[in-house]
Formats: structure tokens, C-alpha cells, sequence
């Protein structure tokens, strides 16, 4: 089917403009949904809206995503109802002195939990929230810290799930020979600009030589004043991470933590895959939990089903943003933008194009995975018909995708930070976004001065 052209834009204009004025992403993901099916199929929206959604269900990479999301979420479950969270964060106020050091100590922990943005995302925030707490940081500036170190760490340090995957394609499109696609992919490393500056934007926040701005600033008042750290409007959410909690009489071992993480780090590297690595976690975990009897048969299988359950509304919020998605695709948005932006290019200016507008696309479609998939041909084509270095142009490529995975309020990234971290998507995502941005302009000069120098 022929794409839409300008109108392809409209469903996604839909979705902002209801989000900022909703504050709720679900139904503004299901009403940009829903027009686009409508501008597919007219009358016969209603089917084509049950096609898509089974579509979406029945989908490897979505499936993925909700066994990974909900098994992690077990995983901390078993960790709060042992204490082992608690036992966790406890050890960590050793060097924990004060706000600054309290979110470094998270800057650090996200670096060092580099294997999966989702994993970072989940993990770090989950386990921080109680100490950030205590130095009364809001949980608006937390989520910021932690998702700094979700997706553009999983970039930069290449033996990730990212380097996996995106290695795995540049083979598949000729940029790299059988087996050489993450070696290709790591010599891109350098020209991955936006992760680096998302990065390295944090620290310089923490210590305030980059001021707080817009809403984080008004966070981080309520909190500092002794408002709640816990933004009005989140409730649900900490009431959601707050279902499982320690059981009396447990002796928590900061061990129970730290060692299912190193092996989820571990087996995740060696599967190369997350799922498989939380199954051998969570399995060894559980055989632990039962052999010491710190917990009995019904309760550890009680609070696997309760941690899954906390992930019902990031996941609810991530399945609607693949229905869009999908509806995207079938209009041809990405390639209707790629196509407007052709005759603006030139060999040194296309990294730059293309980090802006594959960084749109990404930003509007909630998606970063899905379209490097899908404008990865596009972009390899126009860069050896023009000449381009190929390096720098998957290192511009990348830098896009992981805007759009930090910078969008429905993206998986920024959903499950907001969850972990104990605010709403919508409230993540407009307290960081001026930082994003900042990291985003700072990266297109950066392309430009390679552009001209």
C-alpha cells in the first residue's frame, strides 16, 4: 500500500496533543490507534483494529517484551518479599552521604548494569527509590538519572543486548561481512554522540553545573520542601510497586540480591538474550528461596504472580504504543519523513539529517528498535549512493534510536523508568525532556562540526 504522505502524521499528532492534555497515555495511544485504522479502513476500522491488535499480540519482539517485563518484575518481587531490596539499599548507605552521592551511586550502578536497557531500567530504579527517598530527591529526577544509563549505556558498551541486535542487522544489510557486524558496530561506537551526552549530561546535573529546568525543577521544590517525593497523580503507581512487601521475621542477605543480578548479567551475555537469562535467574532464585524455607511454596509462588502483576500497566502502556506503531508502518509514516528530508542531503550532512529526522520518527513512533529496522535499508542505500562514511552514518543511525527511546513518553525505555522509579510515564518524560533535548542539540553540532571540519 502506497503511504499517506503528510497525513501519515496525523494519528501521532493526535497522541501528543491528547497526552499533554490528558496526562494519560493509554487512551491517547488507543485514540491515535484508532483514527489511523480509521484513515486504513474506513468503516471497517472495528476489524482492522482486532486484526492489528492480534497482530501485535501474536508478535515475537512484543511477546518478548511482556514475558521479560513481567518475569523481571517477579524477580523483584521475590527480592522485596525477602528483604533482599531492603537488605540491598541498606549496604548502600555506606557511601551514601548525601542527595548528590545518593544519585551518583544510582549514575554508577546504571553504568555498571550495562547488558539491557530494560534490565538498567527496572533493576537500578527499583533499588534506589527507598535511599534517593531519604535525601528527599524526587522520584521525577531519579527516573531521569536511571534512564540516562538505560539505553544510551546499553549503546555505547557494545556487549549488550543492543550490540546483539544492531550487529545482527548491519550484517543483514551489507554494512558488515558474516560475523564481523559487531566488530563494524563497535568501531561506530565513537560517532554515537547522543548516548554519550545523555550520559554525560547527568553528572553535570547532580552536581548542579547544568541548573534544574521547567518541571524538574518544580519536582525537585515539592520534594526539597517537604512535599512527597512521589509526584500527585503517581499513586497508583507506588501503591502498584508497593503490593509485595517484606515478610516478617525474614533475615534479609544482601547476597540474595546481589548475586541473582550478577547472574542475570551474566547469562544474559551468554545467551545473548534477556529472556533466557531471567529464566535461569528467577528459577535459581526461587530453587534458593524454597531449599533455605525463607519463604514456603504459596508464598513464593504468590509473589512471583504479584511482581508480574505490577507490570500490568507499563505493559498495558507499551502494547498500545505497538498498536501504533504498527499503524505507523501501514501508513508509511517513517518513510513518508525520510523521503521529505532526500533532497536536503549531501555525503557530509547525513549523519546530521539523519539524526534529526530518524530521531523525529523515533520520538513520534515510541519506537527505536522497530525503526531501525525499517529505515536501515533506506539509510544504507542513500549513504553509499552518496558516498557517505558508513561508520559515521550508523554512529548518526544509533544516536537516533536512542533519542527516541529517552526522549519518548511512550516508549519502553521511559515507560518502564516511570514504573521502576515510582512516577507516570507523562511525568518522566516532560521533566527530562529539556535535558534531551540539551543532549540532542549539543549532538547536531557535534555532527555538524564533523560535517565541516
Amino acid at each position: 500500500m502506497e503511504g499517506y504522505g503528510y497525513l501519515s502524521l496525523v494519528p501521532t499528532l493526535l497522541v501528543f496533543t491528547l497526552a499533554i492534555v490528558t496526562r494519560r497515555p493509554i487512551e491517547s495511544l488507543v485514540a491515535g490507534a484508532l483514527l489511523g485504522l480509521l484513515m486504513l479502513h474506513g468503516t471497517g476500522f472495528v476489524g482492522g483494529f482486532a486484526d492489528t491488535t492480534l497482530a501485535v499480540l501474536t508478535n515475537d519482539d512484543v511477546a518478548w517484551v511482556i514475558l521479560v517485563c513481567g518475569f523481571m518484575g517477579s524477580l523483584i518481587g521475590l527480592m522485596i518479599r525477602t528483604g533482599a531490596a531492603r537488605a540491598f539499599t541498606d549496604s548502600m548507605t555506606r557511601y551514601v552521604k548525601s542527595e548528590k552521592s545518593a544519585l551518583m551511586v544510582t549514575w554508577l550502578l546504571g553504568i555498571c548494569v550495562f547488558v539491557d536497557d530494560y534490565l538498567n531500567s527496572l533493576a537500578v530504579g527499583s533499588a534506589m527509590r527507598d535511599l534517593t527517598d531519604k535525601y528527599r530527591v524526587s522520584r521525577e529526577k531519579l527516573s531521569y538519572v536511571v534512564d540516562s544509563t538505560a539505553a544510551p549505556i546499553s549503546v555505547i558498551i557494545p556487549f549488550s543486548t543492543w550490540g546483539a541486535f544492531f550487529g545482527g542487522l548491519l550484517v543483514a544489510n551489507g554494512l558488515a561481512a558474516e560475523g564481523e557486524g559487531l566488530k563494524v558496530y563497535i568501531s561506530a561506537i565513537p560517532y554515537m554522540l547522543y548516548a554519550w551526552v545523555a550520559v554525560a549530561l547527568v553528572p553535570l546535573v547532580i552536581a548542579g553545573v547544568v541548573p534544574m529546568l521547567g518541571g524538574m525543577r518544580k519536582a525537585e521544590e515539592r520534594a526539597k520542601s517537604g512535599g512527597p517525593t512521589v509526584p500527585p497523580g503517581a499513586e497508583h503507581i507506588e501503591k502498584a510497586n508497593k503490593a509485595v512487601s517484606r515478610k516478617e521475621g525474614t533475615r534479609p542477605s544482601v547476597l540474595l540480591f546481589v548475586i541473582p543480578m550478577t547472574v542475570l548479567v551474566l547469562a544474559t551475555l551468554w545467551f545473548n538474550d534477556f529472556l533466557p537469562g531471567i529464566y535461569v535467574t528467577l528459577g535459581g532464585t526461587t530453587l534458593v528461596i524454597l531449599a533455605a524455607r525463607m519463604l514456603d511454596m504459596h508464598d513464593t509462588f504468590d509473589t512471583i504472580i504479584d511482581g508480574f502483576k505490577m507490570m500490568i500497566e507499563p505493559l498495558g502502556v507499551l502494547f498500545a504504543a505497538f498498536i501504533l506503531n504498527e499503524v505507523n508502518t501501514a501508513l508509511g509514516l517513517a518513510e513518508y519523513v525520510v523521503t521529505t528530508m532526500q533532497p536536503l542531503l549531501s555525503a557530509d550532512l547525513l549523519p546530521l539529517i539523519i539524526f534529526t529526522t530518524m530521531g523525529l520518527v523515533s520520538f513520534t513512533t515510541g519506537s527505536n528498535w522497530g525503526v531501525f529496522v525499517i529505515i536501515l535499508p533506506i539509510v544504507t542505500t542513500l549513504g553509499q549512493n552518496l558516498g557517505a562514511d558508513m561508520t559515521l552514518v550508523i554512529g548518526a543511525t544509533l544516536s537516533a534510536s536512542t533519542f527516541g527511546s529517552h526522549a519518548c513518553f511512550y516508549s519502553d525505555a521511559t515507560v518502564l523508568t516511570a514504573q521502576a522509579s515510582g512516577c507516570t510515564p507523562m511525568q518522566h518524560a516532560l521533566t527530562q525532556l529539556p535535558y534531551a533535548l540539551i543532549a540532542a542539540g549539543i549532538t547536531a553540532v557535534g555532527y555538524l562540526i564533523i560535517a565541516f571540519v
